[in-house]
């Protein structure tokens, strides 16, 4: 079997800048038919910053429009595709951002459902264990932001391309 590097990217995304502010969720069928509720992302494409890929995909999947408020963290993970025989290493980088427009009916196809969650539903209806995590990282992520931008507005800066 051989191995192999994906990236892909996405966002948690804020309803309003603040720690207790309701947390998009997506939610789409698993191979084996469950319903998953996670955060949205998805693969990066030629060419693309992973910044760019965390726009596109969360804008994507869920139909809202957001900003950047700033980095949060990158999860990696194994994993297998049986139908490419190929094992695997995957890198999600995942940023914070608020909403700014747009309404979950707009989703693609891909997702069947997109909404809103207050921190704990979101905590509780969230499939995956190493996103969870990702919420105890918002109050520093928004302190870092503020820091950063020092009264004049959300940054906009990108971490560059994926190696």
């Amino acid at each position: 079997m051989r191995t192999a590097r994906a990236v892909s990217a996405g966002g948690v995304v804020l309803a309003e800048p603040h720690q207790d502010a309701s947390v998009a969720l997506v939610a789409h069928r698993s191979a084996r038919g469950t319903l998953q509720w996670t955060l949205p992302k998805g693969a990066q494409e030629p060419g693309e910053t992973v910044t760019e890929t965390a726009l596109r995909e969360v804008r994507e999947e869920t139909g809202l429009d957001v900003e950047l408020i700033g980095p949060l963290d990158t999860i990696d993970y194994w994993f297998v595709w049986a139908p490419e025989q190929t094992r695997y290493h995957k890198f999600v980088h995942y940023f914070l951002m608020r909403a700014v427009g747009g309404d979950f009916a707009r989703h693609d196809s891909e997702m069947e459902d997109a909404n809103w969650f207050t921190p704990e539903q979101a905590r509780r209806q969230m499939s995956f264990a190493n996103e969870r995590k990702l919420l105890d990282l918002i109050p520093e992520a928004l302190a870092a932001a503020e820091g950063a931008r020092g009264g004049r507005g959300t940054p906009r800066g990108s971490p560059g391309r994926s190696r």
